[in-house]
């Protein structure tokens, strides 16, 4: 299984929600994932990956217990912004990657912060903006050191 394929569908289907405001019903049936798949090639050429049930079944995990999370993660991404950024300036790409990160940084037992935020950074250079990457772990490196310092 790739986790990261599973971390690009779980970010994918956030941002579907957020633009669409796509049911939470709808988007785990992954019909969503065959439309694109039907294309096979993404602009630059590259092949679309081939989803794997056990890809699914991970990213399931990460969409479901983010939306279960949803208020927790928004105060969290809130209060670890600087004066001069707001929820609403936020791409929402850039925001869909920072709540499923969050979740499985704090919320899924046996999840290494580290990897989970060096996945983020990198799943945000293939999918973000040019500078999303930089905003992406400053965001989550403060919140992985606040969960190991509480009193920070």
């Amino acid at each position: 299984m790739s986790r990261r394929n599973a971390r690009i569908l779980a970010f994918q289907a956030l941002y579907s929600w957020d633009v669409s405001g796509s049911s939470l019903e709808d988007l785990l049936t992954f019909e969503w994932t065959k439309k694109d798949a039907a294309v096979q090639t993404e602009e630059d050429g590259a092949l679309i990956p081939e989803t794997k049930s056990d890809e699914k079944t991970f990213a399931s995990l990460i969409i479901s217990g983010t939306f279960e999370h949803m208020d927790e993660i928004n105060k969290m991404i809130e209060s670890h912004l600087s004066a001069t950024w707001t929820m609403e300036r936020i791409n929402k790409v850039t925001l869909a990657i920072l709540r499923t990160s969050i979740y499985e940084m704090l919320f899924l037992a046996g999840t290494q912060k580290g990897i989970v935020i060096d996945e983020a950074v990198n799943i945000s250079k293939d999918y973000g903006t040019d500078d999303s990457y930089k905003f992406i772990n400053a965001v989550l490196d403060k919140i992985g050191n606040n969960e190991k310092n509480p009193e920070a």
